[in-house]
C-alpha cells in the first residue's frame, strides 16, 4: 500500500484570523489563492499516484474538500470517502481573536499533545480518532478490493499525529516538528509486512531537536 499525505490548500483562516470569530471553522473556504496552488500542485499527485485505482479519504471541512475537487484526479478515483476522523482539532465553536492567541500561547508553554483547549480537544484527543482510522484502514488493506494507492486529505497538526501513530514517535518528537505547508505533502509506503513496516520519503521540518534525542528515521 501507499499513501498519499496532502495538507489543504490555504484557507480563508491561513491568513485572516479573524474569520475564525465570525465564521464555523469546518465552514472556512479556500481563498483564491488556495484554489490556484490546489489546482497547480494537482498535477504533481497524479503523477505520485500508483497506477490503477485509487480509495481517497478526506475530513469533511470545507477547505479540505475543496482542495480534493480542485486537485482535478476525476475518474482515477474509484472511490471517496468523507472521514470525519480526519477533521482538524477542534477549537471549539466560534472563537474570540484575543482568546485565541491567549489560548495559543498556554498550549506552547504547556505541549501541543497534552494540552486541551477549553471547549474542544487536545493533541491526544485528535491522536485517538487517527489511531482509530489507521486501524480501520489497516483491516480494509486486507480486502482484495480495496484500492492499494490511498490519497488523505487532511490537516496540519491531523497529518503529524498519522505519522506519529505510524512511526512510534515519542511526543517529544511530535512537538518537535512543524506542520506541512497548505499544499505540502509526503508519500509513506509499504517497506516490509510488519504493522509498523512503513517509509516515509522526507522528514518533517524540525523546529528543535528532540529532548528524548529520537528522531524521525
Amino acid at each position: 500500500m501507499k499513501i498519499l499525505l496532502l495538507r489543504h490548500a490555504e484557507c480563508l483562516g491561513n491568513v485572516d484570523e479573524s474569520a475564525y470569530c465570525r465564521i464555523p471553522d469546518h465552514a472556512l473556504p479556500l481563498t483564491p489563492h488556495g484554489e490556484e496552488c490546489a489546482r497547480a500542485v494537482g498535477a504533481e499527485v497524479r503523477g505520485l499516484l500508483e497506477p490503477g485505482p485509487v480509495a481517497a479519504y478526506v475530513s469533511p471541512y470545507l477547505r479540505t474538500r475543496q482542495t480534493l475537487t480542485l486537485l482535478g484526479l476525476g475518474g482515477l478515483l474509484e472511490r471517496t470517502l468523507i472521514e470525519p476522523r480526519l477533521r482538524e482539532q477542534d477549537w471549539g465553536n466560534l472563537q474570540d481573536v484575543a482568546e485565541q492567541q491567549a489560548l495559543k500561547k498556554q498550549r506552547q508553554a504547556y505541549g501541543h499533545f497534552f494540552f486541551r483547549l477549553p471547549l474542544g480537544e487536545s493533541g491526544a484527543d485528535v491522536d485517538d480518532r487517527v489511531a482509530a482510522f489507521l486501524s480501520e484502514l489497516w483491516l480494509a488493506r486486507a480486502d482484495s478490493r480495496h484500492p492499494r494507492t490511498v490519497l488523505i486529505v487532511s490537516h496540519g497538526l491531523t497529518i503529524r499525529l498519522l505519522c506519529r501513530r505510524l512511526f512510534s514517535w515519542s511526543v517529544e518528537l511530535f512537538e518537535s516538528l512543524t506542520n506541512l505547508k497548505p499544499c505540502e505533502y509526503r508519500v509513506l509506503r509499504r517497506v516490509s509486512d510488519e504493522r509498523d513496516g512503513w517509509q516515509l520519503d522526507r522528514p518533517f521540518e524540525q523546529w528543535r531537536d528532540s529532548p528524548d534525542g529520537s528522531t524521525q528515521m
